[in-house]
């Protein structure tokens, strides 16, 4: 299944596909897309996967087949992180199952997170992969967690299960498996339909140092 979005209550509810959700290109572009129609309709966003997986993070596949592309990708990827930050409208993630690597950063860009009570793991795994995280990565990752989460989270690879991420800070909220999309819309129905300039401009003030490392790229 590719990428979708349906509403509830004008909040959008953008399903990001029922595999592992990775970021293809392809991917890249529909979910965009996507988020158009969310921006332009929509009084609030949540995202959330179908299955297994929220998302298991960059299509290596992808990315190793076109090597001379990594750069164009690597911004492609870090401009969904910046948008996805400072989307004007409240916003929150709805962590199905697994949230790996640039799945968990995609995660982490909303304004609130809901995780899964009884399985998935959130993870930051790119010290266990030999992949450095770049420097709006780090900046994303360390602009929303405490400083002794983002060190633990960014340099061991834990795998946290819901009771933990919640503790840690990377999420906001659990739910059991059917109930997750209907706590993420409690979360944002109260606070829906806020001016969106003003709540952009918020936001893009808020994250400015970040957005500008994500908008760097690789170096």
């Amino acid at each position: 299944m590719t990428a979708s979005l349906d509403y509830h209550d004008d909040i959008a509810v953008l399903t990001i596909g029922d595999d592992e959700n990775r970021f293809s290109p392809d991917w890249i572009d529909a979910v965009g897309s996507l988020l158009d129609d969310a921006e332009a309709n929509a009084r609030g966003l949540i995202t959330v996967g179908d299955g297994k997986f929220y998302s298991n993070g960059l299509d290596l596949d992808w990315l190793i087949a076109n090597g001379d592309r990594a750069d164009w990708y690597v911004e492609q990827v870090q401009a969904l992180f910046a948008r996805t930050l400072t989307f004007p409208l409240p916003t929150a993630a709805a962590v199905n199952g697994h949230a790996f690597g640039a799945g968990a950063m995609l995660a982490i860009a909303h304004d609130f997170r809901i995780m899964r009570v009884d399985r998935g793991y959130y993870c930051f795994p790119e010290v266990d992969i030999n992949i450095p995280f770049t420097p709006g990565m780090a900046a994303l990752i360390q602009a929303k967690l405490s400083p002794r989460s983002a060190l633990t989270a960014m340099s061991t690879g834990r795998r946290y299960g819901a009771t933990e991420a919640l503790d840690a800070g990377l999420i906001d909220g659990t739910a059991p498996e059917g109930e997750i999309v209907g706590v993420a819309l409690d979360t944002l129905s109260p606070i829906a339909g806020k001016d969106r300039a003003t709540l952009g401009a918020i936001k893009s003030t808020m994250f400015d140092s970040v957005t500008a490392a994500l908008r760097q790229g690789r170096r």
